[in-house]
């Protein structure tokens, strides 16, 4: 394949991932301030496209280089062989984004390219490190759980001071502030920890630099926002558990601080496990019953499918592609 038309197909598939990112992930940020009746649908939108990208643009650098160089080391790679798993990687990790959106699932993109990026490095026996793979594994296991119990104590904590502290008349206008301002803490993070999912490979590919691929990948991110994003914000905003505004603030800022906490130090972790969990652990405080098991077993089921799907998706097409070109 040419050259150039095969950096025109990354950069194409790298573009498809940021819409797939934007359209699944924005309700990561503002989805609870939607189901408690804070925010509509059309501002949260408006915040998120601002927020996410302001965060993809100041930190996204942190992920991006992790998951360019730090799970199979695309710079030190042959070029072509680089680009074709950049391809391949991108096209696995967007197909099952898409996929699960159509669902209404708020699955990881996270682990969709971490998944799809150790499948085509298997594919073309390229070096793993799998010692970085297993941190990452286990950060994701971490995230929901942590998000759960800071979003627990959160609540716990502004519902106790809260009420004691601020005039019951101005009580609901300050909920509702800091509801909306923690919201876009969570887009700013969500931005800076998940552009890297579809600009990483671009960036370690070398196609672009690492400052150009996160305005790229931001950008993207941005149009499946304002053209998708509203339908996993349904199932975030309300169908796990019916949120009252502190509620939405305390599962924000608890999503947000450990969102933020994994970014700095260069790790790729899901803001939809991070936001889910902070709900859950919210919803804990008004007791167990408030929660629609039925649609977490479906989110879990997603959850735990997800890095295996797009892993068995990339090795496979990249297997199919050697047997036609020679890589």
């Amino acid at each position: 394949m040419n050259f150039y038309i095969l950096i025109g197909l990354v950069l194409f598939m790298g573009a498809a991932v940021g819409w797939s990112i934007g359209a699944n992930d924005a309700a990561n940020s503002l989805g609870t301030a939607v189901g408690s009746k804070v925010l509509t649908l059309r501002q949260a939108i408006i915040l998120i496209v601002i927020f996410g990208f302001l965060g993809a643009f100041f930190q996204g650098a942190h992920v991006t280089k992790t998951i360019g160089k730090g799970i199979v080391p695309l710079d030190q790679l042959d070029k072509n062989l680089s680009l074709y798993l950049a391809l391949v990687a991108s096209f696995a990790a967007c197909a099952w984004v898409i996929l699960a959106t159509y669902w209404k699932m708020p699955i990881s993109t996270s682990h969709s390219i971490v998944g799809a990026v150790a499948g085509a490095g298997l594919a073309v026996h390229a070096p793993i490190n799998w010692l970085v793979l297993k941190d990452i594994f286990v950060c994701w296991i971490f995230t929901p759980l942590g998000s759960a119990v800071l979003g627990y104590l959160f609540f716990k904590l502004l519902q106790n001071s809260l009420y004691r502290i601020i005039p019951r008349k101005y009580l609901k206008p300050v909920i509702i502030f800091f509801v909306i301002l923690s919201g876009c803490y969570v887009a700013y993070t969500w931005g800076a920890n998940d552009v890297a999912n579809a600009v990483g490979v671009i960036s370690g590919s070398g196609v672009m630099t690492a400052k150009m691929s996160v305005i790229f990948g931001g950008l993207a991110i941005v149009l499946g926002i304002m053209t998708w994003g509203y339908k996993v914000i349904e199932t975030i905003g309300s169908e796990i558990t019916r949120l009252l505004p502190i509620m939405a603030l305390s599962a924000q800022l608890a999503s947000a601080v450990n969102v933020h906490v994994y970014t700095l130090f260069g790790i790729p972790v899901s803001t939809s496990h991070s936001i889910v969990g902070a709900i859950v652990g919210v919803g804990m405080v008004r007791g167990i019953r408030v929660l629609n098991f039925r649609i977490m077993k479906d989110m879990i089921l997603c959850w735990l499918a997800t890095p295996f799907l797009s892993g068995v998706l990339s090795y496979v097409s990249l297997w199919v592609i050697k047997l036609f070109v020679k890589i």
